[in-house]
């Protein structure tokens, strides 16, 4: 079976400087230049064209990139697919067993939300609860059904850094949330998933299974792991939910979360309005986002 095909390493989405938006390999020698080299006004990219983000090819053209914008929208994510469960240090700060397969929750493709733009938090996800889940994600890139795990990285267009933004009363309290926890209602909102502004190849990182993850909140750190804690790692994640199951191009997987949630401290420090919560992965970059109370 023919795998997605693709050249690039990293891909970004950006607007140059006639104001039109483009598709290109940014010119950068790390990802930790690109804040810099966009802020400066000095990033280039390798323009690539197509009908969409998952049907691009290369051109010799070479940009300034004057804006960056979200490498992906709503209109590009059929659906956004969740492990809930994957990190082992993260189960255990739950007080849970490690699962025997993948636990499998979605949030709707409204949930998607650009790298750094204000996520709107509704009054129901507001009071001692909100929290965050620094994530891994894979982006499907070729629409797959009961894809074996030794092909599964064919069927990967690339990863990008996530906050998998939480309401843990509408998770976790009994008085909200019924006798057990649910998941989609509570992580489900409306630019409750944003995504990062690099899609970032297996070319470049594999399996994205050895990549330093990170989160802060207003400059805090809170997560600091390696995604090598994973229970299920890429490839068993894409075969599992792929069993009878139709992952259409454009799907996002979030992966789960490592420890150093809030709802894991003794006191938790639940997010507040204005708070900025920054999820920073190796070789990925940064989605940086702050909360926005309605």
């Amino acid at each position: 079976m023919a795998s997605f095909t693709t050249t690039f390493e990293r891909l970004i989405r950006f607007q140059d400087e006639a104001g039109q938006p483009r598709y290109g390999e940014p010119v950068l020698s790390s990802i930790h230049d690109l804040d810099e080299a966009v802020s400066q006004g000095t990033l280039e990219a390798t323009v690539w064209e197509g009908s969409n983000i998952f049907s691009l090819a290369p051109t010799t053209q070479i940009l300034k990139v004057k804006k960056l914008l979200p490498i992906l929208t709503a209109e590009d994510v059929p659906l956004v697919k969740c492990v809930g469960l994957n990190y082992m240090k993260h189960i255990q700060e739950g007080g849970r067993k490690p699962p025997p397969y993948p636990s499998i929750f979605i949030k709707p493709r409204t949930s998607v939300a650009g790298f750094n733009e204000d996520i709107p938090i509704p009054k129901l996800a507001q009071d001692d609860q909100l929290d965050y889940e620094g994530e891994l994600c894979i982006v499907i890139g070729k629409t797959g059904k009961d894809i074996p795990k030794n092909e599964a990285l064919q069927y990967i267009a690339g990863f990008v850094s996530s906050n998998d933004v939480s309401a843990r009363k509408w998770q976790r309290d009994p008085a909200f949330a019924g006798g057990v926890p649910q998941w989609c209602f509570s992580k489900g909102f409306d630019r409750f998933a944003p995504l990062g502004p690099v899609l970032v190849s297996p070319k470049l990182v594999g399996n994205a299974g050895n990549l330093r993850l990170q989160t802060f909140v207003n400059g805090e750190l809170r997560q600091d792991t390696n995604t090598s804690d994973l229970l299920f790692n890429t490839e068993d994640i894409v075969a599992f939910v792929s069993q009878g199951t139709t992952l259409e191009a454009g799907t996002v997987i979030m992966t789960g979360t490592p420890a150093g949630v809030a709802m894991g401290m003794k006191e938790p420090k639940w997010l507040k309005d204005g708070d900025v919560v920054e999820v920073r992965i190796e070789q990925l970059g940064s989605v940086k986002n702050r909360m926005s109370f309605q």
